[in-house]
């Protein structure tokens, strides 16, 4: 079974929307189990850091992670923010290496620069030594007749970009097209997380701590060629 976690953060619930849209679709596919996670208020602690142990155990076990957060004044939300930073502890590791990853964001705004939120969410992953994947759609919204049931109507790749009409109750918003374009976003997440599943066995993860980075730079490069990680 192939565990896909969503983890996200939603400050009026048009994002909580877009990550169980994802969830329907990755769960759609056949042999994955999806748990969707929500980063709380309640997580952060007495001195302004978010910690939730059972949150960080449940990712340590998921093969695939998707982060999502609303774009705010082009910026992903300061409480998903608190979260990757605790993320330090797995980073140190490298606990979360080859672990599949992807992001999603939502604002009021078409544009709303959420181009910044998924290029954090990116960096994040990248400096995780993980392994992301982008929205697999063509851009709906290229045409003269193109409307709000069309597919990608953004036009986003490295991650996915909705928007939610300001006014609108988050089980209407984002727009219908929107919403297909999480369920197919779920389902290409699940699917490339099960093809790269199928040789995390003969390939595992090789990882290195970053005291055992140290170590090898202070032993010099004939120290790092003895390995083949």
């Amino acid at each position: 079974m192939v565990k896909v976690a969503i983890i996200y953060s939603s400050g009026q619930g048009h994002t909580r929307t877009v990550a169980e849209h994802i969830q329907k679709g990755a769960s759609a596919f056949a042999g994955v189990q999806c748990e969707l996670i929500e980063v709380l208020p309640q997580h952060i602690t007495e001195k302004g850091r978010w910690h939730d142990e059972q949150i960080m155990q449940s990712l340590a076990t998921a093969d695939a992670i998707v982060f999502g957060s609303p774009t705010y004044m082009g910026s992903m939300h300061g409480l998903f923010k608190l979260f990757l930073e605790h993320a330090f502890a797995p980073w140190v590791g490298q606990e979360w290496k080859d672990k599949v990853a992807a992001g999603f964001t939502n604002s009021s705004s078409r544009s709303g620069d959420k181009l910044v939120a998924l290029e954090q969410m990116a960096v994040f992953a990248a400096q995780m030594n993980m392994v992301w994947v982008g929205v697999g759609d063509q851009p709906g919204g290229n045409y003269s007749a193109s409307q709000v049931t069309d597919v990608n109507l953004n036009g986003s790749w490295l991650g996915l970009a909705t928007q939610s009409i300001g006014d609108a109750e988050p089980e209407n918003s984002p727009h219908p097209g929107d919403r297909l374009t999480a369920e197919r976003f779920g389902r290409r997440i699940a699917r490339t997380t099960s093809r790269w599943m199928l040789g995390a066995t003969a390939f595992p993860p090789q990882r290195v701590s970053a005291a055992e980075s140290r170590r090898r730079n202070i032993g010099g490069l004939e120290e790092w060629s003895q390995f083949d990680d």
